[in-house]
This record gives structure tokens, sequence and C-alpha cells, in this order.
């Protein structure tokens, strides 16, 4: 009779034991609370994944009083559907903050851009993540009525004392493109920016112009309308970058489709990527890495900042002291053929400029004269 083995819940105490710490710790770093240094807290995080340890949510949930359930919230643009679960970044995010709040004993509800205000208020939540908040923004105005924690995914365009956000460091990354395509070669590089009430476009473009001008070279910008139909509105916007005499040597896109949208623009105005044109941008979509060719993309690192942002907001949930209310993730460049020039390859020369397997000619014999030695080339 064969026996099998029986699998059994991870416990606290065997994430103590694999974490080197003791119990209380496990306990503290799981639910947010205690004074601990950051790579404790990630120590105890990854024993616990590696494990497949996960609190009982409900019952820890009833033990402190509160729900046990963290919302993300996407802003909204008046009665124009956004399909955030399609665009990769947004997907990616829900990922990242839904496993780290699983991590943590927390459910996370993604909730639907189209709630009324009345389900904005009465959700049973202990706190929300607010993604992309707008300057006007109707969804951030009633979760502050609410008086629910709230940490931001991007920096608020209105700061407020007090503000939690977590957000990717953009003019780092802005910065490690424009200096990867300048190593390539570019002396004249384009950019499209939307037109948008968000801080993401006005840091891009503060850190494009401020780079531009340290390097004394030209900056060369064209704006679009991001609503209702930034597709057209993009190609039409690098259409006039391409038309500019001299033209950009490069071009960069800001959002997930811009590397498409440039590229399309390119072969429309009869330009090669990467020969004729340099092209990049800033995306999370895995199908540039099998365009024609595979485009050069920056990562915002979507999953980091979803982890940041829960870790935050369960420390804002218990009141952690001492703890760093405004966090930056750093991106990551992925370098592909679109920005990586051809080279030249020339034939081989002799010193007196000739190719020594060009038809017609045989290497050169050397021809001893006297004391002099000739060369004679036939």
């Amino acid at each position: 009779m064969k026996s099998t083995r029986l699998w059994r819940r991870p416990t606290l105490g065997a994430v103590a034991a694999l974490a080197g710490v003791s119990t209380a710790t496990v306990s503290n770093a799981l639910n947010g609370t205690g004074r601990l240094s950051d790579a404790t807290r990630q120590r105890v995080l990854a024993a616990a994944r590696e494990l497949g340890y996960a609190p009982a949510s409900t019952a820890r949930a009833m033990a402190r009083g509160s729900t046990g359930i963290l919302g993300l919230t996407m802003t909204t643009y008046g009665d124009l559907p956004v399909p955030y679960t399609e665009i990769p970044y947004y997907a990616q995010l829900a990922l990242g903050a839904m496993a780290a709040a699983h991590e943590r004993g927390y459910l996370l509800m993604v909730m639907p851009s189209s709630l009324s205000p009345w389900m904005w208020l009465n959700t049973p939540l202990d706190g929300v993540i607010h993604a992309a908040p707008r300057a006007e923004d109707p969804v951030a105005s009633l979760l502050r009525e609410r008086g629910i924690p709230m940490v931001s995914e991007g920096r608020p365009p209105q700061p407020r004392w007090g503000d939690a956000w977590v957000d990717t460091d953009h003019e780092a990354g802005l910065r490690l493109l424009l200096d990867h395509l300048a190593e390539a070669g570019a002396r004249r590089i384009g950019i499209s920016l939307p037109l948008h009430d968000d801080q993401y476009p006005h840091l891009i473009g503060c850190a494009y112009t401020a780079w531009c001008a340290e390097r004394d070279m030209p900056a060369l910008v064209e704006e679009y309308a991001s609503l209702p139909d930034y597709f057209t509105a993009e190609r039409n916007a690098v259409g006039r970058l391409l038309n500019r005499d001299p033209r950009p040597d490069a071009v960069i896109g800001v959002y997930s489709d811009s590397g498409h949208n440039i590229l399309a623009a390119a072969r429309h105005h009869g330009l090669r990527v990467p020969k004729d044109l340099l092209v990049a941008c800033i995306s999370e979509d895995p199908d540039y890495a099998m365009t024609t060719p595979p485009v050069t993309t920056i990562s915002l690192r979507p999953d980091r900042v979803g982890d940041e942002a829960v870790d935050l907001l369960i420390a804002l949930i218990n009141a952690r002291s001492g703890v760093d209310r405004r966090r930056l993730v750093q991106p990551v460049l992925v370098p592909r053929r679109s920005t990586r020039r051809p080279v030249r390859r020339s034939r081989p020369v002799d010193a007196l400029g000739c190719s020594p397997d060009a038809p017609g000619l045989q290497p050169a014999r050397r021809i001893k004269v006297g004391d002099a030695v000739l060369d004679e080339g036939k």
C-alpha cells in the first residue's frame, strides 16, 4: 500500500525559522507594523513566499476590527470608458499589488471606474491605492471625503501635505534612454508628448528639456491630444516631427502604443529603422520584442510599484511610524535593435588604399634592384 504525504499548511514558526527571526517579527512584517528595517521585512516576505505561507485573512481582519480588503481604483474620464486591464502597465500593476496584498494577508479588490459615488463611499475597505491621479480627480475627492488611508500610484498634480504616493523615477528613466540614444550616435532626438492633466507628461517633458539643454542639443517636441483617439493624434505628431528640416535622427514616445505609432509614421515617410531613424518608447508591452525591428523600451516596473504601494498602504492602515510616504521605483532599460545603428563593413585595404581582393589586382611583389627594394604591383 502506497502512502501519500499530506500537505500541511506552513506555520508562522516555519517562516520565522527560515527567515532567522522571531514569530513576532514575522507577524510585524506581514502586518506592516513594528519598527523593522526594510531588509528584515523583505527577508520575511521572501521566506513566506518560498514556503507558500499566507495568513488567515478573515480571522486576522476580525481580530483587528477591519475588513481585510484593500481597493485598487483607477481615475475616470467622465463617461469615456478606459480599458485599463488591456493596458500592459496597469495589468502588471494590478497583478503586482494583488500578489503583495495576498502575501500580507489582505484581499485586493480592483474597483471599476464606473462605480457610483455612493459605492465609492460605502464599499467596505481598509484603504485604497488610487492609480493615475488627475488635477481634477472625482475619484480622489470621494476617497478623501471617506477618510480612509489612500496611496497614489503616481505623484498627485496638486500635492497636499501628508500625501502618500509611489511612482517610478521618470526623470531617471528618460535620462537613461536619452543617454542610450546619444551613445548610438543620435544628435537630434525628438519626442511626442501627450497633453494630459496628470503629472507624468509634465515630469517627462521637464526631464527632456533639461537633458537637451545640458548637452546643447535641440529640443524637438510635438504635443498631441491624448483623448479621445491618441493613436491617430500621436501618429500625426510624429509625422510633424519627421517633416522638420533637418528631421530628427531618433524619436521617443511615452505611452504604451507609442512605439507602434512611431514605426507606422516612419514607414509612411519611407524611413528605415534603425538605419534612417532610431525608435524607442516607454512601455511594458511584450510585443515590442517581436516587432520589425524589435523596439527598445524603458520599463517603469509596475509590478514593483504595486508591491511598494501595498506595503505603504498597510503601513498607513497600521499607523506605522517612521514610514517614507513618498517612494520612487527605479526603471529598467531594455535595449533592442531599433536603437542599434547597422555597422558598415569596410573592405580591408593596403597601405596604398587598394583592396587586396579587388578584381584584376594582384598582391604587390617586392623586387630587389641593387641596394634598393621596389614594390611592383599589377
